[in-house]
Protein backbone atom coordinates (compact mmCIF):
# COMPACT_ATOMS: atom_id res chain seq x y z
CA UNK A 1 0.00 0.00 0.00
CA UNK A 2 1.46 3.43 -1.24
CA UNK A 3 -0.11 6.49 0.53
CA UNK A 4 0.72 10.24 -0.29
CA UNK A 5 2.62 11.94 2.95
CA UNK A 6 4.04 15.31 3.12
CA UNK A 7 3.94 14.90 -0.32
CA UNK A 8 6.16 11.77 -1.07
CA UNK A 9 5.29 8.29 -1.43
CA UNK A 10 5.09 6.25 1.69
CA UNK A 11 5.27 2.31 1.84
CA UNK A 12 3.11 0.34 4.02
CA UNK A 13 2.90 -3.42 4.14
CA UNK A 14 -0.82 -4.10 5.06
CA UNK A 15 0.34 -7.92 5.84
CA UNK A 16 -1.38 -9.23 2.44
CA UNK A 17 -4.98 -7.49 3.46
CA UNK A 18 -6.96 -5.18 1.95
CA UNK A 19 -6.77 -2.02 4.29
CA UNK A 20 -10.59 -1.82 5.50
CA UNK A 21 -11.30 1.93 7.72
CA UNK A 22 -14.26 -0.39 9.32
CA UNK A 23 -11.57 -2.21 11.45
CA UNK A 24 -9.09 -1.64 13.99
CA UNK A 25 -5.35 -0.37 13.12
CA UNK A 26 -2.11 -1.27 14.48
CA UNK A 27 1.23 0.79 12.71
CA UNK A 28 4.27 -1.23 13.36
CA UNK A 29 7.70 1.34 13.06
CA UNK A 30 11.24 -0.22 11.91
CA UNK A 31 14.23 0.63 13.91
CA UNK A 32 17.65 1.85 12.36
CA UNK A 33 18.69 0.22 8.98
CA UNK A 34 15.55 -2.34 9.07
CA UNK A 35 12.32 -1.77 7.17
CA UNK A 36 8.52 -3.22 7.33
CA UNK A 37 10.21 -6.97 7.12
CA UNK A 38 11.44 -7.12 10.64
CA UNK A 39 7.61 -7.55 11.51
CA UNK A 40 7.26 -10.43 8.74
CA UNK A 41 5.26 -12.86 11.00
CA UNK A 42 3.89 -9.82 13.75
CA UNK A 43 2.22 -8.03 11.15
CA UNK A 44 1.00 -11.32 8.80
CA UNK A 45 -0.38 -12.61 12.28
CA UNK A 46 -2.52 -9.36 13.03
CA UNK A 47 -4.34 -8.60 9.63
CA UNK A 48 -5.62 -12.08 9.46
CA UNK A 49 -7.14 -11.66 12.73
CA UNK A 50 -8.95 -8.27 12.36
CA UNK A 51 -6.41 -5.59 12.43
CA UNK A 52 -5.53 -3.10 9.20
CA UNK A 53 -1.98 -3.30 9.96
CA UNK A 54 0.63 -0.47 8.52
CA UNK A 55 4.00 -1.98 8.63
CA UNK A 56 5.63 1.23 7.50
CA UNK A 57 9.50 2.22 5.58
CA UNK A 58 10.21 4.98 7.19
CA UNK A 59 11.04 8.06 5.10
CA UNK A 60 14.23 7.74 3.09
CA UNK A 61 14.52 4.10 3.92
CA UNK A 62 13.58 1.47 1.20
CA UNK A 63 10.66 1.86 -0.89
CA UNK A 64 9.43 4.51 0.73
CA UNK A 65 10.39 8.59 -0.54
CA UNK A 66 11.07 11.90 1.40
CA UNK A 67 13.56 12.80 3.77
CA UNK A 68 15.07 10.00 6.11
CA UNK A 69 14.37 11.90 9.76
CA UNK A 70 16.97 13.51 11.69
CA UNK A 71 15.57 13.00 14.78
CA UNK A 72 13.17 11.32 17.15
CA UNK A 73 10.35 14.43 17.05
CA UNK A 74 10.72 14.54 12.83
CA UNK A 75 9.66 10.97 13.10
CA UNK A 76 6.77 11.00 15.31
CA UNK A 77 5.25 14.05 12.78
CA UNK A 78 5.68 11.55 10.07
CA UNK A 79 3.63 9.30 11.87
CA UNK A 80 1.26 11.39 12.83
CA UNK A 81 0.71 12.72 9.13
CA UNK A 82 0.93 9.06 8.12
CA UNK A 83 -2.65 8.63 10.37
CA UNK A 84 -3.95 11.58 8.69
CA UNK A 85 -3.30 10.37 5.06
CA UNK A 86 -4.56 7.11 6.00
CA UNK A 87 -8.11 8.40 7.45
CA UNK A 88 -7.25 6.66 10.99
CA UNK A 89 -8.62 8.29 13.86
CA UNK A 90 -7.09 6.04 16.26
CA UNK A 91 -4.54 3.40 15.80
CA UNK A 92 -2.46 0.67 18.37
CA UNK A 93 1.71 1.63 17.90
CA UNK A 94 4.21 -1.18 18.13
CA UNK A 95 7.65 -0.02 17.78
CA UNK A 96 11.23 -2.01 18.12
CA UNK A 97 14.41 0.01 19.14
CA UNK A 98 14.55 3.03 17.11
CA UNK A 99 10.84 2.63 16.44
CA UNK A 100 10.09 2.89 20.00
CA UNK A 101 11.12 6.30 20.67
CA UNK A 102 9.19 7.51 17.74
CA UNK A 103 5.87 5.00 18.91
CA UNK A 104 6.51 6.65 22.61
CA UNK A 105 6.89 10.32 20.76
CA UNK A 106 3.94 9.99 18.99
CA UNK A 107 1.45 8.53 21.53
CA UNK A 108 2.30 11.35 23.78
CA UNK A 109 1.79 13.93 20.93
CA UNK A 110 -1.40 12.08 19.55
CA UNK A 111 -3.14 11.42 23.19
CA UNK A 112 -6.28 9.37 22.84
CA UNK A 113 -5.66 8.66 19.05
CA UNK A 114 -3.35 5.60 20.30
CA UNK A 115 -5.13 2.96 21.91
CA UNK A 116 -2.20 0.80 22.39
CA UNK A 117 1.56 1.33 22.70
CA UNK A 118 4.12 -1.51 22.38
CA UNK A 119 7.57 -0.61 22.76
CA UNK A 120 10.39 -3.74 21.83
CA UNK A 121 13.90 -3.63 22.90
CA UNK A 122 13.34 -0.18 23.92
CA UNK A 123 15.92 2.01 26.40
CA UNK A 124 16.25 5.40 28.04
CA UNK A 125 17.97 7.28 27.15
CA UNK A 126 19.15 5.17 24.61
CA UNK A 127 22.66 5.96 24.21
CA UNK A 128 25.10 4.71 21.19
CA UNK A 129 28.35 4.05 21.78
CA UNK A 130 30.62 6.92 20.09
CA UNK A 131 32.75 3.54 18.39
CA UNK A 132 28.96 2.72 17.17
CA UNK A 133 28.13 6.08 15.95
CA UNK A 134 31.54 6.65 14.41
CA UNK A 135 31.92 3.25 12.05
CA UNK A 136 27.94 4.27 10.94
CA UNK A 137 29.32 7.17 9.84
CA UNK A 138 33.08 5.89 8.43
CA UNK A 139 32.74 2.19 7.98
CA UNK A 140 28.86 1.29 7.76
CA UNK A 141 29.92 -2.50 6.99
CA UNK A 142 31.76 -2.78 10.05
CA UNK A 143 29.22 -1.05 11.84
CA UNK A 144 26.54 -3.52 10.43
CA UNK A 145 28.92 -6.41 11.53
CA UNK A 146 29.22 -4.93 15.10
CA UNK A 147 25.79 -4.31 16.19
CA UNK A 148 24.60 -7.60 14.59
CA UNK A 149 27.04 -8.99 16.43
CA UNK A 150 25.70 -7.09 19.84
CA UNK A 151 22.12 -7.74 19.14
CA UNK A 152 21.81 -11.20 18.61
CA UNK A 153 21.33 -14.68 20.87
CA UNK A 154 21.42 -17.43 18.19
CA UNK A 155 22.51 -17.99 14.78
CA UNK A 156 19.46 -19.47 13.19
CA UNK A 157 15.61 -18.38 14.11
CA UNK A 158 13.26 -20.37 14.99
CA UNK A 159 10.84 -22.02 11.97
CA UNK A 160 8.08 -19.58 12.53
CA UNK A 161 10.12 -16.67 11.87
CA UNK A 162 11.26 -16.90 8.27
CA UNK A 163 11.89 -20.83 7.47
CA UNK A 164 13.57 -23.28 9.36
CA UNK A 165 17.27 -23.03 10.30
CA UNK A 166 17.44 -19.17 8.52
CA UNK A 167 20.53 -17.68 8.99
CA UNK A 168 18.99 -14.64 10.97
CA UNK A 169 22.79 -13.04 11.53
CA UNK A 170 23.13 -13.09 7.79
CA UNK A 171 19.88 -11.70 6.95
CA UNK A 172 20.20 -8.99 9.03
CA UNK A 173 23.04 -8.23 7.10
CA UNK A 174 21.67 -8.16 3.94
CA UNK A 175 19.25 -6.26 5.13
CA UNK A 176 21.08 -3.49 6.64
CA UNK A 177 23.16 -3.05 3.40
CA UNK A 178 19.98 -2.59 1.75
CA UNK A 179 18.51 -0.09 3.53
CA UNK A 180 21.98 2.24 3.37
CA UNK A 181 21.78 1.39 -0.06
CA UNK A 182 18.15 2.47 -0.71
CA UNK A 183 19.15 6.02 -0.19
CA UNK A 184 22.26 7.54 -1.77
CA UNK A 185 21.74 10.95 -0.48
CA UNK A 186 22.11 9.97 3.38
CA UNK A 187 23.50 7.72 5.49
CA UNK A 188 20.48 6.73 6.95
CA UNK A 189 22.44 4.45 9.45
CA UNK A 190 24.54 7.27 10.94
CA UNK A 191 21.05 9.63 11.48
CA UNK A 192 19.15 6.92 12.75
CA UNK A 193 21.80 6.92 15.76
CA UNK A 194 22.38 10.04 16.37
CA UNK A 195 18.59 10.87 16.45
CA UNK A 196 18.41 7.43 19.20
CA UNK A 197 21.36 8.92 21.04
CA UNK A 198 19.95 12.70 20.78
CA UNK A 199 16.36 11.98 22.01
CA UNK A 200 15.58 13.92 25.40
CA UNK A 201 12.13 13.34 25.71
CA UNK A 202 11.36 10.35 27.03
CA UNK A 203 10.30 10.48 30.61
CA UNK A 204 8.52 13.68 29.43
CA UNK A 205 6.54 11.42 26.82
CA UNK A 206 5.53 8.45 29.05
CA UNK A 207 3.95 10.91 31.70
CA UNK A 208 1.75 12.38 29.00
CA UNK A 209 0.55 9.21 26.79
CA UNK A 210 -3.13 8.36 27.37
CA UNK A 211 -3.10 4.64 26.55
CA UNK A 212 -1.65 1.15 28.10
CA UNK A 213 1.92 0.53 27.57
CA UNK A 214 3.74 -3.07 27.20
CA UNK A 215 7.08 -3.41 27.64
CA UNK A 216 8.69 -6.20 25.18
CA UNK A 217 12.34 -6.90 26.29
CA UNK A 218 15.25 -9.12 25.50
CA UNK A 219 17.01 -10.57 28.94
CA UNK A 220 19.93 -11.01 26.68
CA UNK A 221 19.72 -7.26 24.93
CA UNK A 222 23.65 -5.97 24.69
CA UNK A 223 21.85 -2.77 22.32
CA UNK A 224 19.07 -1.70 24.32
CA UNK A 225 19.99 -3.97 28.34
CA UNK A 226 16.96 -4.41 29.66
CA UNK A 227 17.41 -2.35 32.60
CA UNK A 228 17.81 0.72 30.44
CA UNK A 229 13.97 0.74 30.40
CA UNK A 230 13.72 0.55 33.86
CA UNK A 231 13.69 4.22 34.42
CA UNK A 232 10.82 4.35 31.45
CA UNK A 233 9.28 1.93 33.26
CA UNK A 234 8.92 3.78 36.65
CA UNK A 235 8.41 6.83 35.29
CA UNK A 236 5.20 5.16 33.68
CA UNK A 237 3.91 3.62 36.87
CA UNK A 238 4.67 6.54 38.68
CA UNK A 239 2.16 8.27 36.24
CA UNK A 240 -0.68 6.00 36.83
CA UNK A 241 0.07 4.45 33.51
CA UNK A 242 -1.55 0.99 32.49
CA UNK A 243 2.40 -1.05 32.08
CA UNK A 244 2.68 -4.29 31.50
CA UNK A 245 6.13 -5.48 30.54
CA UNK A 246 7.50 -9.42 29.07
CA UNK A 247 11.02 -9.72 28.70
CA UNK A 248 12.25 -13.03 26.74
CA UNK A 249 14.88 -14.90 26.75
CA UNK A 250 16.79 -13.60 23.98
CA UNK A 251 18.88 -10.59 22.72
CA UNK A 252 17.55 -7.08 20.48
CA UNK A 253 15.75 -9.00 17.43
CA UNK A 254 13.22 -10.19 19.22
CA UNK A 255 10.67 -10.32 16.01
CA UNK A 256 12.98 -13.32 14.61
CA UNK A 257 14.55 -14.41 17.45
CA UNK A 258 11.38 -15.40 19.63
CA UNK A 259 8.90 -14.45 16.33
CA UNK A 260 5.53 -16.13 17.98
CA UNK A 261 6.42 -15.29 21.77
CA UNK A 262 6.91 -11.58 20.55
CA UNK A 263 3.45 -12.13 18.82
CA UNK A 264 1.78 -13.65 21.66
CA UNK A 265 2.54 -10.62 23.99
CA UNK A 266 1.79 -8.59 21.14
CA UNK A 267 -1.82 -10.00 20.23
CA UNK A 268 -2.48 -10.58 24.03
CA UNK A 269 -2.17 -6.99 25.06
CA UNK A 270 -3.85 -5.40 22.07
CA UNK A 271 -6.63 -7.61 22.54
CA UNK A 272 -7.25 -5.87 26.22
Amino acid sequence: MVLQVNGANTYCYTGGKAFDAAKPTVVFIHGVVHDHSVWALQSRYMANHGWNVLAVDLPGHCKSEGDAPASVEEAASFVAALLDAAGVHKAALVGHSWGSLIALETAARLQERVSHLVLVGTAYPMKVSPALIDAALNEPEKGLKMINVFSRSTLAAPPSSLGPGTWVYGASLALGRRVIRSNPKVNVFHRGFVACDSYAGGEAAIARISCPVLFVLGGQDQMTVPKAAQGLIQAARAAGKAVSTTTLPVGHHQMTETPDATLFAIRDFLAR
